[in-house]
């Protein structure tokens, strides 16, 4: 037993722990091909900068706004990453695949594919229509399942990453009745990802499939149409007493984007600070 603590002892001594943490969080992702949806500004624009911290070469994709598509880039490039920029409306079957021939035209090939786009209409069923419907199950549902599905087939196995995008609001008891579309879409996102687990194609060949559910985030998306009191009410529904940030949400994505999470498959993971 002495023996053996003499030896940790020397082991400790040897490597700085400090320099050595930070020689391995710097090459998490180092080398891998990351396609992020939606990810020119808010959440997706924090995962995609996150990712290039930590090695990554990322394809940022936007549908409108090529400046902020163009901006998330050279922070990237600023800080010594590489990255693309690509135009492309995921919610299509013809879009998702564009996205996917330009990150191999781009890399040579795709590692991780995060599934963040998406939008959040607000309507009573009263008010709910059909194209109200379509646009969210469209967007939410269908681009993401065929994205994931034309994916599949370049990702390698093992090691492939898939990453979906739910939200907490799916087993939130205080949600509210406006968000009836949103949350069903969100709902069938994370059955999505736990039936996909368990694929041929994916789990069974190594390549995991995960969801991220964040709690309600400081994004112009969430502020737009609410009062200050509203804000601020939902913020004091976490612990913390705070809306969560676009820095809480981007490193767990990375995490489970990383080396580190190969037998983490199938699961849900819900960043709230407690808010559900």
């Amino acid at each position: 037993m002495q023996r053996i603590l003499r030896a940790f002892k020397s082991s400790k001594s040897s490597t700085p722990t400090s320099s050595y943490h930070a020689a391995e969080m710097s090459a998490t992702l180092k080398g891998k091909i990351a396609v992020i949806t939606g990810s020119s500004r808010s959440i997706g624009a924090a995962i995609a900068k996150h990712f290039g911290e930590q090695g990554a070469k990322v394809v940022v994709n936007y549908v409108n706004d090529a400046q902020a598509a163009d901006g998330v880039v050279s922070s990237i490039k600023a800080a010594g990453g590489s990255a693309v920029a690509v135009k492309a409306d995921a919610s299509t079957i013809a879009g998702g695949q564009h996205l996917l021939d330009e990150a191999v035209k781009a890399f040579g090939g795709i590692d991780i594919i995060v599934l963040n786009a998406g939008i959040m209409g607000s309507k009573l069923l009263a008010d709910i229509d059909e194209a109200f419907f379509d646009a969210h199950f469209s967007t939410n549902v269908k681009g993401p399942l065929f994205l994931a599905k034309a994916a599949a087939p370049l990702l390698p196995a093992p090691g492939g990453r898939i990453i979906f995008f739910s939200t907490s609001l799916t087993v939130a008891t205080g949600v509210a009745p406006n968000t009836l579309v949103y949350t069903a879409t969100k709902g069938a996102v994370e059955q999505l990802a736990r039936i996909l687990a368990k694929d041929p194609s994916l789990g069974a060949k190594g390549i995991t499939v995960n969801t991220v559910s964040p709690g309600p985030v400081d994004t112009p998306l969430f502020r737009e149409g609410k009062p200050q009191g509203v804000i601020d009410a939902i913020a004091k529904a976490a612990p913390s007493g705070r809306l969560g940030e676009v820095g809480d949400i981007a490193p767990v994505v990375g995490f489970l984007a990383s080396p580190a999470a190969q037998w983490v498959n199938g699961q849900n993971v819900r960043v709230n600070g407690g808010f559900a």
